[in-house]
């Protein structure tokens, strides 16, 4: 674990620092000239007179005439890519212009998941910048941003960095993100960074090289990192002080950790407890809310549950069931781990308890899955659901949105069980205007032969469910990545507007309506009649009603109608819906 600091109060000293413990030498290369380090116990320092160093690495035991110089572990900028050596990076503090904000708490706040790469045509913070206003307008209250740190290439979705410490040069570098986090704060956006602590991409990664950093063990993704075994404190202090640096030295207000399922950790005192407890005291130093945001594929709810009770005590956890709920009742497709959903009861089960799978049979894994939410401690909002996001569409065969096989009125649908569901609602990128773009899965290996294992290995994943080799994009093709980036021309067609009129105004009515923002998972009450085809979440007085059906039907339910994506015609105690429909609406005297 590299450490470079500069000035550390005394101005005119420089020191490196890493951690190599099993090494019998190591050396400091700055700007090309190689200085041996003295050890420390397990580290090695080496300090000298300031100067205002452009590169430097690491060389460890390296042989006579060995010219390999590896970058810093925890290398603030990598300006030529990950197998370079590293360049320093201290955030200006004149930069920043958001002395006023004071943060937000991620509960119940709408949430925006993009991409850097593909949310404009650029593909930079700058020009992501252009277009924050339109998020602001939206209604959106935190921009999730996919993972930035460094990988090998040009692109692809961030999963596979690593150099956690740097951000990817293209999209702007370290300057470019802290500019782009002062521009969302300035705006009244609070910033979400995607960081992955479960694995390294194959490309770049030199920590095996310093220490003992990965076990013999593996997950979907690659060599699982030494969280419990022999020398594993300081690989733990390795991610702890990367999380903690975002949200510090860059102002970002929550981390969403990717995959936390695959995180092998037996200590008594698990990672995510011990990240969660710096988290909050970093929170009361900063004097802003600070949040993390667990993907997992558990359905425990130890996550979101407090500390004092026995959890982890993470402010939320994404939630595929009600993912899976909703995609199911509406599309109709039963492929995979989507064969257990897609009954209205099924729909009902996530919209009040939050999971579907909770210690019950799971008939993808063969076994019971997850564990019951108990709604007197943990609230409904520590839940994050969506209609779709970057899993959800990328790991589709041809990465087709919903947009490219349901109608307009299936869609809004989805998006009226998500915003006036209990729970934190997240759009992905595109979705409010029902975008036509795919979001493929891409890469940009510059290794042949890694760029021809991903290739044949997406084919082969598909093959296996009965898919033509030939409708497998390429991920290595750069047309792969061009074709998902976002066309924000679509924005002036009828259709695309129309849809970002109804995004807009259930936001906005989600936001004025305080039935709908109740914390509480039994604030719900559902109704439904799967043969008419049409489904109802109560939030107090207010109701959404949909028709699932794409028939013309009549819902026996009166409501005095606030939004519809369609006309509808309200009668005496019922409403005569087109199929394909949402009306959200007050009952009269409802409670």
């Amino acid at each position: 674990m590299g450490r470079c600091r500069y000035g550390q109060g005394v101005a005119e000293q420089q020191r490196y620092e890493v951690w190599a413990p099993d090494a019998t030498s190591v050396s400091v290369v700055v700007d090309g000239s190689s200085s041996p380090m003295t050890r420390d116990g397990q580290w090695w320092r080496y300090e000298t007179a300031a100067s205002d160093p452009r590169r430097y690495g690491f060389t460890v035991d390296a042989a006579d005439g060995d010219p390999t110089v590896l970058p810093d572990p925890r290398s603030p900028r990598q300006p030529d890519g990950v197998h370079s050596t590293s360049a320093p990076f201290v955030v200006d503090e004149t930069l920043w212009t958001d002395q006023d904000w004071a943060g937000r708490p991620i509960a119940g706040a709408v949430v925006y998941e993009l991409h850097i790469g593909t949310f404009t045509p650029d593909g930079t913070f700058d020009a992501a910048i252009d277009h924050l206003d339109h998020l602001v307008d939206l209604g959106v209250q935190f921009v999730e941003v996919m993972p930035i740190n460094g990988f090998n290439g040009t692109h692809n979705w961030g999963y596979d960095g690593v150099a956690w410490y740097a951000v990817h040069e293209i999209y702007g570098g370290p300057a470019g993100f802290a500019r782009f986090v002062d521009a969302c704060h300035g705006r009244g956006l609070g910033v979400v960074l995607d960081v992955v602590y479960n694995h390294l991409g194959p490309s770049g990664n030199y920590l095996p090289q310093f220490g003992p950093y990965l076990t013999s063990g593996a997950n979907t993704w690659g060599q699982s990192l030494n969280l419990d075994q022999a020398d594993s404190d300081p690989v733990r202090a390795h991610i702890l002080d990367n999380a903690l640096r975002w949200l510090r030295e860059f102002h970002v207000d929550a981390l969403r950790l990717d995959a936390v399922h695959a995180l092998v950790d037996h200590t008594a005192i698990h990672l995510l407890e011990e990240l969660a407890v710096r988290t909050d005291a970093l929170s009361a130093e900063v004097g802003r809310p600070l949040s993390l945001i667990a993907e997992s594929d558990l359905n425990d709810p130890r996550l979101i549950t407090d500390r004092g009770l026995g959890g982890y005590g993470l402010a939320a956890q994404w939630d595929d069931d009600v993912h899976h709920a909703i995609h199911t009742a509406v599309s109709g497709e039963r492929q995979g781990y989507y064969g257990d959903f897609g009954s209205y009861d099924c729909l009902a089960t996530v919209l009040t308890k939050g999971f579907f799978h909770a210690a019950t049979y799971s008939s993808f894994r063969r076994r019971r899955h997850g564990r019951p939410i108990d709604p007197a401690v943990v609230p409904s909002t520590s839940l994050v659901v969506y209609t779709c996001n970057h899993d959800q569409i990328g790991n589709r065969a041809t990465g087709d949105r919903p947009s490219a096989y349901l109608t307009p009125g299936q869609l809004a649908i989805k998006a009226a069980l998500v915003l006036t569901s209990a729970f934190t609602p997240m759009l992905f990128m595109g979705e409010e205007w029902a975008a036509s773009t795919p979001f493929q899965f891409f890469t940009s290996h510059p290794e042949p032969e890694l760029g021809e294992a991903t290739a044949k290995g997406r084919i082969s994943e598909f093959a296996d469910h009965g898919w033509d080799a030939a409708e497998i994009p390429d991920p290595q093709d750069p047309e792969t990545f061009a074709r998902s980036k976002l066309d924000w021309s679509e924005l002036d067609e009828p259709g695309h507007r129309r849809m970002l009129e109804f995004y807009r105004s259930l936001i906005e009515l989600r936001a004025a309506t305080p039935e709908i923002t109740d914390r509480r998972l039994d604030s719900v009450a559902v109704d439904f009649d799967e043969q008419a085809g049409w489904f109802a979440i109560h939030r107090g007085a207010v109701t959404a009603v949909c028709v699932l059906t794409d028939q013309a039907i009549t819902v026996p339910i009166s409501l005095t109608p606030l939004l519809s994506f369609d006309p509808v015609t309200v009668g005496d105690g019922v409403i005569e819906s087109p199929g394909h429909n949402v009306v959200v609406g007050r009952r009269p005297g409802g409670a």
